[in-house]
């Protein structure tokens, strides 16, 4: 049986939330492996709309593990409400239910405090357009070698260590952006109080899912950001601050690279993008905002809009390669219904000079110019559509066209946001 991993092939938003759900009915574990809160999939199951940030996507579906990995850095705040949210929507949430590994990082309220006081200084040009939840700066913690873990709120003298060293850290910093010292026990005691909800959900998730590996269970692997935000391989620096590419599967909850069989990459039949950063084929005209208006483009975290434009082929192919797809999933084809011409970027011009991929550093980023290819659209209706039989003939080649492009078969293709209005090609578990 397979075990597979699911990373999103563009900025994110490319609607992994819904193509997990849908996995996860095959699957037996969910589990997430990296990024925070930041992100946020919606999922439509039977008219119900549940919005998910820190729990993994499998957590609506009954009789399933849900585990929270090492690779995310937690909020445990937000965590238990949350949890309060989609318990009130009829969704059971136990320990038996969902785990986080013990050695998964925190956010303390002081990483938040210290994202939106940076990005407040930033000048004009250099802010990353974050969310202000504090991902990046308790990322940093964790390399820095300061994190309070979830292991840590078992043991007091434990976490008052952790504490102080975290605190000699951001006080200084602090200080520098102007703002007051951190109260320390009042950190503590919030952090004590907060422990006795959390840890019933502590566990070692490395040797849980070795166990069900062995016991033939199917693991689906959750990824959070898209690949174009990862922090080796996306539009650096305007980036998350973990590796989102399917790598980052394993070292994210401790199981070895030869555990995943499949990896599956999410994509919008057109691209988005929220925040700062460069975006060749972004769209400032009435087909961008036609875009943003029938695909609902608005961020399911930070309900910021998200700018538009048409299909990258070139960074799609190129998040394929560093990611290992080995299908993907194709959503939103129905966005694109009415549209009399469709253009898919099949490279860039940079200084009179063409290229198939986009270049790393940023000033060359911003120059590319998209070299388009045009397709003719369809005027007949996508949505809901269950089979081949259901697409119009142009639909069909422009799918066609992007497998050509990005050099990767559609394993699955998403026409709404219902988890049923999907047409299998590949089962990923059966592949």
């Amino acid at each position: 049986m397979a075990n597979v991993v699911v990373v999103g092939a563009q900025w994110g938003d490319e609607g992994k939330g819904k193509i997990v759900d849908w996995l996860s009915e095959r699957a037996d574990v969910i589990a997430r492996f990296q990024g925070g809160h930041n992100a946020g999939h919606t999922l439509v199951i039977d008219s119900k709309v549940y919005k998910l940030h820190a729990l993994p996507s499998g957590v609506v579906r009954g009789g399933k593990l849900s585990v929270i990995g090492n690779g995310v850095v937690l909020d445990p705040w937000h965590l238990m409400k949350e949890i309060a949210t989609v318990r009130e929507q009829g969704v059971e949430i136990s320990p038996e239910t969902l785990m986080i590994a013990e050695n998964t990082p925190l956010i303390l309220p002081i990483h938040g405090e210290l994202d939106r006081a940076r990005e407040e200084a930033a000048s004009k040009g250099t802010k990353i357009g974050t969310t202000g939840r504090g991902i990046g700066p308790a990322y940093e913690d964790k390399v820095g070698r300061r994190s309070v873990r979830v292991a840590d709120l078992a043991d007091d003298a434990t976490l008052e260590a952790r504490v102080d060293r975290a605190l000699q850290h951001h006080d200084p910093l602090r200080k520098g952006l102007g703002i007051e010292a951190v109260d320390r026990d009042a950190l503590i005691a919030q952090l004590e109080e907060i422990a006795a909800e959390i840890l019933p959900f502590a566990a070692p998730v490395w040797k849980v899912l070795n166990e069900k590996r062995k016991a033939g269970k199917r693991i689906l692997f959750e990824g959070a950001q898209g690949a174009l935000l990862d922090i080796d391989f996306g539009t650096y620096p305007f980036v998350t601050s973990s590796n989102v590419i399917a790598g980052q599967a394993s070292t994210g909850v401790g199981i070895g690279p030869g555990s995943i069989d499949y990896v599956l990459g999410i994509v919008k039949a057109y691209t988005t993008r929220v925040g700062e950063g460069p975006f060749p084929s972004e769209l400032d005209d009435d087909d961008g905002n036609r875009l943003g208006t029938r695909g609902h483009e608005f961020g399911t975290t930070t309900g910021r809009k998200r700018r538009c434009g048409w299909f990258d082929a070139a960074l799609v192919r190129q998040t394929c390669v560093t990611s290992g797809v080995t299908g993907i999933s194709l959503t939103k084809l129905d966005v694109l219904d009415g549209f009399e011409t469709l253009k898919i970027c099949t490279g860039y011009e940079l200084d009179g000079a063409k290229m198939d991929y986009l270049p790393t550093a940023a000033d060359q980023q911003a120059r590319c110019t998209p070299i388009y290819e045009e397709m003719p659209g369809w005027s007949e209706s996508t949505e809901g559509a269950r089979s081949w039989n259901d697409l119009p003939a142009n639909a069909v080649k422009y799918v066609r066209r992007i497998e050509e492009l990005i050099g990767c078969p559609v394993a699955m293709l998403s026409t709404s946001p219902e988890r049923e209005d999907t047409i299998l090609v590949t089962d990923p578990f059966e592949d």
